[in-house]
């Protein structure tokens, strides 16, 4: 590949460097989200700022961790998960937001993905679509483990991810709606959790960069439940998430040095 940055240890987008990151890294879709995650950290420190990439690293019960933004959707997320496993990062909890599809999926409430239905087209420039987006066992557990440490309503199983939001909430109007509203009934019927962006893309990147990655989001509303009438909470303080994800981190954090 060539290099585009004039330094062959620099990565081009995100702007860093082999050293710069922890091996276990946080991944939020915001830039603006990168502060207040890296406030769970001990002696965070802002390492680069480039596009809608954003890097503090730190350390969580002593070991090395980072947060690094992605950006909205399975383009920009993917670019972040390819240089930050070039600069020695093998294990990703993306944390962010989501819709929620599920009738048992409120707003506050807490999604956590075993796969992701591959409706954006990323995923589809590294694997065939017969093969399945699926986070790592183990990334999943310590978030599902996280979660009911802390007492939050935890659902998991999986979600959705599109390329297009106003293809999602507004499928009518579009000239494909035909195949957005049909598959959208699909998904429902299939029991889909929520529907996001970025982690259909990271879980096949991943598995094709032999890495470990999972994601846990905060539910800010269900178009379903509001649809029907029911009761439908509006929720956007993400701190729930991220606690779920940085005390994931800790276990997993835990279970490698005790493997080890």
């Amino acid at each position: 590949m060539q290099n585009y940055s004039g330094d062959i240890n620099l990565q081009y987008h995100t702007q860093l460097r082999p050293g710069d990151v922890g091996e276990y890294v946080i991944l939020p879709g915001d830039p603006k989200r990168c502060k207040k995650i890296a406030e769970h950290f001990e002696d965070a420190t802002l390492i680069a700022d480039n596009r809608e990439y954003v890097t503090y690293t730190g350390f969580l019960d002593g070991v090395k961790v980072s947060v690094t933004s992605t950006g909205i959707g399975g383009p920009s997320a993917s670019i972040a998960l390819e240089e930050l496993v070039n600069c020695g990062a093998h294990t990703f909890v993306r944390v962010g937001t989501c819709g929620g599809i599920d009738l048992d999926v409120k707003g506050g409430d807490i999604v956590i993905a075993t796969g992701a239905i591959r409706m954006e087209g990323t995923s589809k420039e590294y694997a065939p679509i017969e093969y399945p987006a699926v986070a790592d066992i183990d990334v999943v557990n310590a978030l599902r483990g996280a979660g009911k440490k802390l007492g939050y309503t935890c659902h998991t199983g999986v979600v959705q991810c599109k390329d297009s939001f106003y293809g999602q909430h507004d499928p009518q109007l579009m000239p494909v709606s035909y195949e957005l509203m049909n598959k959208w009934e699909a998904w429902k019927k299939m029991g889909c959790k929520a529907s996001e962006m970025e982690s259909a893309a990271l879980f096949i990147v991943a598995n094709y960069r032999k890495v470990r990655c999972g994601s846990c989001f905060l539910v800010v509303g269900n178009q379903e439940r509001n649809a029907l009438g029911m009761e439908n909470p509006i929720v956007h303080d993400t701190e729930a998430a991220i606690t779920v994800g940085v005390e994931a981190l800790k276990t997993l954090i835990r279970e490698d040095l005790d493997n080890k």
